[in-house]
Parts: structure tokens; C-alpha cells; sequence
């Protein structure tokens, strides 16, 4: 099994216990950051969303309620996770707007400039390849188009850092073990987050890459950012 694999199996795993967590382990702000990521990308009217990593589409539902106008799609390796998600889109009806794919943020099934705004939350560090992720969200956005990204940082921030690796390293594993019964989801997920590129880091990597007008706003003391770029 390859790492990709592991992962998504991983995901598979947690996916009916998946929103709980993220709500109970966040305290609702992720909820919060999805809505501020959607309301930036509402600024640019876009008509043709994709959602990569969208998971249980969280995102994609948000931004269909916030741009009554697009149409989304939403993609991601783990069934299960996409189960769940389309559960709540039929709930919220909304089937008409948005459309689930199984598959890999790779290797896009979408032909080049085929979405107004493509969009990542919490989804980027789980890149088998981190580089070919980013340059196939380049190839789908049309020019001119939007992305947006939002994902966990290490923030560098007195008393935020040692309070939220603290956090991190201790109290999620354990609550995340007990609740999603997987041994060790919630070890990985904290981390995958120490992993992965500094804000500074992955600004340069996306403006490396060719895209522009890249900006990085922090959240709640610099433990989650939103990256805004144009193609």
C-alpha cells in the first residue's frame, strides 16, 4: 500500500465520526474559516467552482448557499468521505448545484481552464506530490481565475505555539482516538501539520509555480491560513 493509499484508507476510516471532530476539536472555527474562504471567493463571481480534498463537502455546501450563480464540483480519493458529503447534500438539497467525483487531485479529470475558482481546505498537505497538486489546479482554472486554499500553519506566535502544539500533540490524539475509533488518525493529522511548509514557504512555492497576486491571511493566531492567488 502506498502512502496515498494509507491515507485515504485513513480517511475512509474516520469518515462517519469526521464532521463531529472537526467540530468539537476546533471549537466551531473551522466552520468559520470555511465561511470566510467561500465569502473571498463569492468577491470574484464565479460560475464554475472545483473543490479538491472537498472530503464531506463542507466547502463546496457553503459556497452554494453563498453564490446562489456557480455551479460546484467537488473531488476527493476517499468514498466514504464523499458518501457522507453527498448524504448532506441531498439533505440540504442541493443536488442540483453540486456534484460529487471520486478521484485524484493529481491527475483532474477536467480539461485546462475549465473552473472559474478552484479551492483546497485542509487538503494540501495530504498531497502525495505537493508540486503536481498545485500546477493541476493551475491547468483547470481558467485565466483570470481564482484560488483559494485554506489549511493549518505552524504558527510561529507567542503564546499561540506552545499552547496549540501542546494541544496538538496531547489532547487531540486522545480525543480524536477515543470518538473516531481509528488508533491513529489524529496522531498523523497534527503531525502532517508540522510537515508541511512554513505560510512564507508555500506563498513562494505558489508564486514559483506562476501564480499571482499570491497573498496569505492568518487565522486565530496564525494556526490556520487562507491563501488567495490568481492564475
Amino acid at each position: 500500500m502506498t502512502e496515498q493509499q494509507a491515507i485515504t484508507t485513513m480517511f475512509d476510516g474516520i469518515a462517519p465520526r469526521y464532521d463531529f471532530l472537526n467540530r468539537l476539536l476546533s471549537f466551531h472555527m473551522d466552520t468559520l474559516w470555511r465561511r470566510k474562504l467561500s465569502k473571498l471567493i463569492a468577491k470574484s463571481h464565479p460560475t464554475a467552482i472545483l473543490d479538491v480534498a472537498t472530503g464531506t463537502a463542507d466547502l463546496a455546501i457553503r459556497m452554494a448557499k453563498d453564490i446562489p450563480s456557480a455551479q460546484v464540483t467537488g473531488i476527493d480519493l476517499a468514498q466514504a468521505m464523499l458518501q457522507v458529503g453527498q448524504e448532506k447534500i441531498t439533505q440540504k438539497h442541493l443536488n442540483s448545484r453540486i456534484n460529487l467525483l471520486q478521484g485524484d487531485a493529481q491527475q483532474l479529470p477536467f480539461a485546462d481552464y475549465s473552473f472559474d475558482a478552484v479551492t483546497v481546505a485542509f487538503g494540501i498537505r495530504n498531497f502525495e506530490s505537493l508540486n503536481k497538486g498545485l500546477l493541476e489546479i493551475r491547468r483547470v482554472v481558467k485565466t483570470g481565475g481564482t484560488i483559494g486554499i485554506l489549511e493549518f500553519s505552524k504558527t510561529t506566535k507567542f503564546p499561540m505555539r506552545p499552547l496549540y502544539r501542546f494541544y496538538s500533540k496531547h489532547i487531540i490524539p486522545i480525543i480524536g482516538r477515543i470518538i473516531s475509533r481509528h488508533p491513529s488518525a489524529y496522531t498523523y493529522l497534527p503531525e502532517s501539520i508540522e510537515a508541511f511548509h512554513s505560510p512564507n514557504e508555500l506563498v513562494a512555492l505558489l508564486k514559483e509555480l506562476g501564480m499571482n497576486m499570491v497573498t496569505a491571511q492568518h487565522l486565530f493566531g496564525g494556526i490556520a491560513s487562507i491563501y488567495l492567488a490568481k492564475v
